[in-house]
């Protein structure tokens, strides 16, 4: 290859597709869905860049149809975690040898062929398997997932272009290797945006990794991974290894050549997986880097000047958009009591409007939750909050699984600063209010910091400019992305890097910079260009 000092291309957010009636994009979209529900597939193992079918199969389903299968995932177990170490052993020298160029060039091409002739497919399986709407599926599955593999190139070249002074006589510089053995990329269902870039992004500084997706993701996932081999992402340099978690994760933590883990899911299982590593510790060729973004329990605080409607409206899209299954996702809110009974009357009405169903009518706003677990569990934090003389509702309330797993959008008003639905991550469409009194403002900010063991994201609501300054200062560690007069979701890659502290992860700010620090070991050259010949100081003469 010619030597040269190469530019990246500028990364763009990519524009989202408003699949308006009687449009092109939209038409498209409707076939793909129409073909994917007629053809299930078989989603194997890739290791090596060969297809690995373990022979037992697990049925993806449609969690608002459950009697149609979409696909069936061939689990994996720990013979195959091995054959994928040693895939990645395999690939490594060469991925690791490649010029920044070759590596992100796959990237690049990556982000165009979804920005066209993937978006559909990639989309449709996202809408179908994860229950999204196609505004839900377009923001996260092609946007989102486009701007991190063009982001990430932007951010990595702008990572190696940082380089020490030089004095006189010698010229010092980095040299931003890649980790000593595999990174685990553990994914989760939710975002498929998220589940192309955790192992993505260490891919990206020449580490190979192996890739476990939550099953119940499986098929948009899968289509990403061929989505990089199409795109001329060499074999081996990432392996695509579906499976329950412990038969992924108790091979693969326990293994010497672990150099990372790329996790979003849960925080106890993070705990876990952290604990687990600081056990074997002494057995890993190198310290593995921990990255993670858990559990939240974000929150709206509103002061008495907030301006209703748009508060209203920021509670409705943060807490039911995708059925509150987002990390960020508003789950509890502080309301003054002088708004209190306009902002009430406002949810009522507007939440009687949502429609709920299929996502392929595009005329829904919510879908079906995940998987029966995820009913289940929300289903139990209603039924606690109708047995509990602190809680009543608002709206809702309502769960239905006839025909999929249908969780109505729920707000739910509590005296009780220490109710379960108000303290408690629930991962579904489920507000729990706490309404203080006007003069008690500093105590409910207290409660808003104290009451919660997470710092993931938060927002306030204020048209008084000192006491959006006064809640921010007082709020700082609450929340690792912080809102001021908009719902504490929707991070866009470029704009607002995301992640959050406390029990909510490591906030390492996926989409930036900072998250690919950890995946490079730098090592620090010193060349001198006219060595010493004498060992003596000036100071030692007489």
């Amino acid at each position: 290859m010619t030597d040269a000092i190469t530019e990246v291309p500028i990364p763009v957010n990519e524009p989202i597709e408003a699949y308006a009636p009687g449009s092109p994009v939209r038409a498209t979209l409707e076939a793909e869905l129409g073909r994917q529900r007629s053809e299930p597939i078989e989603v194997p193992a890739i290791i090596g860049g060969r297809r690995v079918e373990s022979g037992a199969l697990f049925d993806v389903t449609e969690p608002h149809d459950t009697s149609r299968v979409l696909g069936r995932v061939h689990l994996a177990g720990a013979e195959h975690v091995e054959q994928a170490v040693a895939a990645g052993r395999a690939a490594s020298a060469s991925w690791a040898g490649a010029s920044f160029e070759d590596r992100a060039s796959v990237f690049l091409k990556a982000a165009d062929l979804l920005a066209g002739p993937w978006r559909a497919r990639i989309n449709a399986a996202t809408m179908l398997g994860q229950s999204k709407t196609a505004f839900q599926a377009e923001i996260d599955a092609a946007c989102e997932l486009i701007d991190f593999f063009r982001f990430n190139v932007g951010y990595a070249r702008q990572l190696m272009a940082l380089q020490p002074e030089s004095a006189p006589g010698m010229w010092n510089r980095c040299e931003y290797r890649n980790l000593e053995g595999f990174v685990f990329a553990v994914t989760p269902f939710n975002f498929t945006s998220i589940g192309g870039n955790l192992p993505t992004a260490p891919a990206l500084m020449g580490n190979v990794a192996l890739w476990k997706p939550a099953t119940t993701a499986a098929v948009s996932n899968f289509a990403v991974m061929e989505l990089l081999e199409a795109a001329g992402l060499p074999p081996g340099v990432i392996n695509f290894v579906p499976g329950r978690g412990p038969d992924i994760g108790t091979p693969a933590l326990a293994h010497p050549e672990l150099a990372g883990v790329h996790f979003t899911g849960s925080t106890p299982t993070f705990q876990t997986m952290w604990r687990t590593i600081g056990e074997n510790i002494a057995s890993y060729r190198s310290y593995p880097r921990i990255v993670g973004e858990t559990g939240g329990k974000d929150f709206v605080f509103a002061h008495p000047s907030a301006d209703v409607p748009s508060l209203v409206t920021a509670l409705l899209r943060g807490a039911f958009e995708y059925q509150g299954q987002k990390c960020s996702a508003a789950s509890r809110a502080f309301i003054p009591r002088s708004l209190w009974g306009d902002v009430k009357q406002r949810l009522a009405e507007e939440v009687g409007r949502i429609s709920m169903g299929d996502p392929t009518d595009f005329s829904n706003f919510m879908c079906a939750v995940i998987d029966e677990k995820s009913f289940e569990k929300c289903k139990h934090y209603i039924d606690q909050a109708r047995a509990d003389p602190s809680c009543s509702f608002v709206t809702g309330g309502e769960c239905d699984r006839s025909t999929g797993w249908f969780v109505q959008p729920t707000v739910i008003e509590t005296t009780d600063p220490k109710a379960a639905s108000m303290c408690e991550e629930i991962f579904g469409p489920i507000l729990t209010v706490l309404p203080y009194d006007d003069v008690r403002l500093d105590e409910a900010l207290d409660l808003c910091d104290t009451s919660s063991p997470y710092a993931l994201t938060g927002a306030v609501f204020a048209q008084d400019r000192h006491a959006v300054a006064a809640v921010a200062a007082r709020l700082r560690h609450t929340a690792g992305n912080f809102y001021i007069n908009d719902k504490p979701t929707g991070a866009v890659v470029g704009q607002q890097p995301f992640g959050g502290s406390r029990a909510s992860g490591t906030n390492d700010k996926a989409g930036s910079m900072l998250n690919l620090i950890r995946w490079t070991s730098v090592r620090t050259i010193k060349e001198t260009f006219v060595p010493a010949t004498d060992w003596r100081y000036p100071h030692m003469g007489s």
